[in-house]
């Protein structure tokens, strides 16, 4: 998607550097709310999986959602004891807003996560993180619902899964075959600039999440997986399936209105650097041809039944120039938005003031065939006049998206420029170059999260800095963290475990 006034790109993707010891490449994230019983073996069971199998380093960080049990005794416990697992405490319930809080504070350059009980068989984890790594992926998500996963869950909630799968391609045009499998993972330089734009604090931010990506052209690679449905989750179906239909309004009517500056997370086309610098290669022209001819479908359909109406109480020449003006206003908002991908109101007038420009164009040429038409005949008859129009504006259509394309809606950003990411330090701890970080509205409300980092140092302590995440210097301590909300929305009731 394009605005008139896009404020930066994301780089192109680059294969991780190899890390040095002690620098975690890997954040695994387990969110957990009131988890006493498991918490303990799941994070020793999937310690010992990643110390086996994992060739980089990694870290495991607990996200306790303001549990009331021992959760959080036991997290401090593991923290101490297992030198690669860390422990945050959040103060208010949300698996996402605690995704969002730690991955916004985690230095690693990929991040996951995984459920408690560990249903996804870990063997898929390796391959889950590993396009992220080589930079071939944006995101990473396992799948239930691919034809070689293998899944043990009862009738019911297979249905839910389903179902809400084609909720999300009917309304949302998803792509992605399965929004709710918790085991996920994405880049840090991604997250930076996505997580702002997410605001469901609950189990929709999975979904909104991946909608988001999608849209902008980021890419998910999907991975299948073997899946044992937990038959003790404490999650209430019922609210969270009225929640997430919910946020499915919500993001759909955003997507509609073009108030998501998807733009910022938009990718330079291809990793070799030759491909950066292509020139007078037109941008999406394929895409442009079939949405313009849509829209100019449909435009055609309105204008003919516009003219039909307004014919029945004026002359020919009079109910072409009403028809066509409507239908014009009409087609250029529409070409606007859905086949040039302009959003926002920036130059809404200006592109209208062309339009009617090229609507005079097209009022010539129809006008035109009109009058040859009355010349040749005084008294035509109604189809021989539409049939007339009809060709007239198929003629009127082909100039409409050459001016459209080259005048009205030209393409004027400037090219991306990139050198490559700048490295701070082998664990791609710097900033990237090439990247304008979001500076949306990230802290416009009173609220703030409040959660304690109870850890165990990797070599000296020191502090770390969740407001630049970037600063890192391989040095933890136990500290009481203020870290503010990414979204103003935050106050979440009826978010349920």
């Amino acid at each position: 998607m394009r605005t008139d006034s896009s404020p930066g790109t994301l780089p192109a993707r680059e294969h991780l550097p190899a890390a040095t010891a002690g620098t975690p490449v890997l954040d695994v994230v387990i969110p957990v709310y009131n988890e006493e019983k498991d918490l303990q073996p799941c994070v020793r069971r999937l310690h010992d999986h990643l110390a086996r199998t994992f060739p980089y380093p990694f870290r495991i960080t607990i996200a306790d959602n303001a549990s009331t049990d021992a959760t959080p005794m036991v997290a401090r416990r593991l923290a101490d004891r297992i030198p690669e697992v860390t422990s945050f405490r959040l103060e208010q319930k949300g698996r996402g807003r605690a995704l969002r809080t730690v991955w916004s504070a985690s230095d690693a350059p990929v991040l996951a996560y995984m459920d408690v009980d560990l249903s996804t068989d870990l063997n898929a984890l390796l391959p889950l993180v590993a396009p992220l790594i080589s930079g071939h992926s944006d995101l990473a998500i396992g799948s239930r619902l691919a034809r070689s996963s293998r899944v043990v869950r009862g009738p019911k909630r297979e249905f839910i899964s389903r179902a809400y799968n084609l909720i999300l391609r009917g309304s949302l045009q998803a792509r992605f075959s399965d929004a709710q499998c918790g085991f996920k993972a994405i880049r840090r330089d991604v997250a930076q600039v996505l997580l702002p734009l997410v605001e469901d604090t609950g189990w929709f931010f999975d979904t909104e999440m991946l909608v988001l990506a999608e849209r902008a052209g980021l890419r998910i690679h999907e991975v299948p997986v073997d899946w044992v449905d937990d038959p003790d989750s404490t999650v209430h179906i019922v609210r969270t399936a009225t929640d997430d239909l919910r946020g499915v309004w919500r993001v759909g009517r955003a997507l509609a209105t073009g108030s998501l500056p998807l733009d910022r997370l938009t990718r330079p086309f291809g990793d070799d650097p030759r491909d950066r610098d292509l020139t007078d290669v037109p941008g999406g022209l394929a895409r442009q041809l079939v949405g313009f001819c849509v829209v100019g479908a449909l435009s055609t359909l309105f204008y003919l039944l516009l003219y039909s109406g307004f014919r029945l109480f004026a002359g020919s020449q009079t109910a072409n120039a009403l028809a066509l003006l409507v239908s014009a206003v009409a087609n250029t908002a529409a070409n606007r938005r859905l086949t040039f991908g302009v959003r926002g109101r920036s130059g809404a007038v200006r592109h209208q003031a062309q339009g009617l420009v090229v609507f005079g164009i097209g009022l010539a040429l129809t006008s035109g065939s009109l009058a040859a038409l009355d010349a040749a005949n005084s008294d035509p008859a109604h189809s021989t006049e539409l049939a007339v129009l009809i060709a007239a504006n198929l003629a009127a259509t082909v100039l409409r998206f050459l001016l459209f394309r080259a005048w009205v809606f030209p393409d004027r950003r400037e090219p991306t420029t990139y050198d490559g990411p700048a490295h701070d330090g082998p664990a791609h701890s710097g900033p990237v170059h090439g990247r304008t970080a979001y500076d949306g509205p990230a802290q416009d409300g009173p609220a703030h999260d409040h959660m304690t980092f109870a850890t165990k140092a990797y070599g000296t302590y020191g502090t770390h800095n969740t407001h630049d995440s970037r600063a890192f210097d391989g040095t933890w301590r136990d500290a009481t963290l203020r870290l503010s909300p990414v979204r103003p929305h935050d106050t979440d009731p009826g978010d349920a475990r």
